[in-house]
């Protein structure tokens, strides 16, 4: 029998212990290369979240200079101005072949028409009886323009255009400069389409700490957004509080829940997409047939053989893998418990399984919304929540961008009426100044 990538495991135990289980991200072994570098850069080992204790102190006291040390230790970049012109923008245009840029308009054009659409379904201010809500954008976001030796002008759209759409004031970008300095003429572009107003060389840690504190250059934001690597995701969860942040981003991963009457080259291609991402994916099949299982495992190796990110896309669906469930009820109840960040629907009767789904970041329902158009131009924002939080979590949207404040603008027959209640819950919680506030008034009418 031919060895195959993609691990098959039969029964819903077996696949809770095995292609089910995630794992804790942050406990995983970072590769030999970044240690090296951390030991040459730090003096000593240093676990990821030692090393983002060390960079954020750093950044908080030494501003500017600290963050382009990092930065261009970490990026291998040569020394250039932190901003980024808006000649070196204008000129990005230019260097991007035409029908390059078109998709890019398009793709931004798409996730700014639903985002505008989202805003108008969103919190509403409204005032009843003296009492209710304003609605407010945050006044300056941070954008985390993810992507270095890969880079992802999708990711800057997916962040940035909601934030337009919610009507934040500044849009501030930071992203990881290339050998010579430059920035990627894509990500600029994508930038400016997006409607990010400032673009800073900063990466990593580093940038999250300047966001979060301001340096020199860097303004400080109200709240940063955006997926990166294991830093960056530590970075948030250690500034938290300074700074608002949006979510913490994992490994992306994929289930394609699929019956016997899905094209098994089609699920291959699917958990192939994102399996190319990154060797930390993963990419899972839950099936109802184990024919279909192996018949999708046939395809997986097939199209591995001419994958240019062969490599990476083998590693992770090392990582995920075929669960063959007892039947569709098994199945749908296996994906609410992993509750991923992408769940791709292709059963005989998609729309019906897609009604019982509790718990995924996006579901692309039948063959002909794969995740890959989700990734790009579909136009509902593919920052996602990963690892499970979408049991809780709901993907990036223009929500995340604003705030309520709630209102209280009560008459004086309102005071009258409520007054003596909060004034006998305060003092039977001991709080006789609080009771006093109201008594004062109420014995004045």
């Amino acid at each position: 029998m031919t060895a195959h990538s993609l691990r098959i495991v039969e029964g819903a135990g077996a696949a809770r212990q095995s292609v089910l289980n995630r794992g804790a991200t942050a406990d995983a072994t970072l590769p030999d290369a970044v240690q090296r570098s951390i030991a040459e850069t730090f003096g000593e080992p240093l676990t990821a979240a030692q090393v983002v204790a060390r960079i954020i102190e750093d950044v908080r006291r030494e501003g500017d200079a600290a963050v382009k040390r990092y930065s261009q230790r970490f990026d291998g970049s040569a020394d250039a101005p932190m901003e980024v012109t808006s000649e070196e923008i204008d000129a990005a245009f230019s260097m991007v072949a035409p029908e390059l840029l078109e998709a890019v308009e398009f793709m931004a054009d798409r996730v700014r028409a639903f985002h505008v659409h989202q805003r108008q379904h969103g919190p509403q201010p409204f005032t009843e009886h003296g009492l209710g809500m304003i609605v407010r954008p945050i006044q300056r976001a941070g954008i985390y323009m993810t992507g270095n030796v890969a880079v992802l002008p999708s990711s800057v759209v997916h962040t940035a255009v909601p934030a337009v759409a919610a009507g934040v004031e500044e849009i501030v970008g930071v992203t990881a400069a290339l050998p010579d300095g430059s920035v990627h003429p894509l990500k600029l572009v994508a930038s400016r389409l997006a409607g990010v107003q400032r673009v800073f060389r900063a990466s990593g840690a580093q940038a999250l700490a300047a966001l979060a504190f301001g340096t020199e250059s860097i303004p400080r934001v109200e709240k940063v957004f955006g997926p990166g690597n294991i830093f960056v995701t530590l970075a948030k969860q250690q500034l938290y509080g300074q700074v608002g942040i949006d979510a913490l981003y994992g490994p992306t991963e994929t289930v394609v829940l699929a019956d016997d009457s899905a094209s098994p080259d089609l699920c291959a291609a699917d958990l192939l997409a994102q399996a190319e991402h990154d060797a930390l994916a993963r990419p899972v099949l839950i099936t109802t047939s184990v024919e279909h299982a192996r018949a999708v495992a046939e395809e997986v190796e097939a199209q591995l053989a001419d994958l240019e990110r062969g490599a990476i896309a083998r590693a992770a669906i090392e990582r995920g893998g075929a669960v063959v469930a007892a039947d569709l009820d098994e199945a749908i109840a296996l994906a609410n418990e992993f509750a991923p960040e992408h769940l791709c629907l292709v059963t005989r009767d998609p729309e019906a399984v897609a009604a019982r789904i509790q718990n995924a970041g996006g579901l692309f329902i039948g063959e002909s919304s794969p995740e890959v158009l989700g990734d790009y131009v579909a136009g509902p924002s593919h920052v996602m929540p990963t690892g499970g939080s979408a049991r809780f979590a709901s993907p990036l949207t223009v929500n995340d961008f604003l705030k309520t404040i709630s209102t209280i603008a009560l008459s004086e027959d309102d005071l009258r009426r409520i007054g003596p209640y909060a004034a006998a819950l305060a003092r039977a919680e001991g709080l006789t100044g609080h009771a006093r506030s109201i008594e004062l008034r109420l014995e004045g009418r």
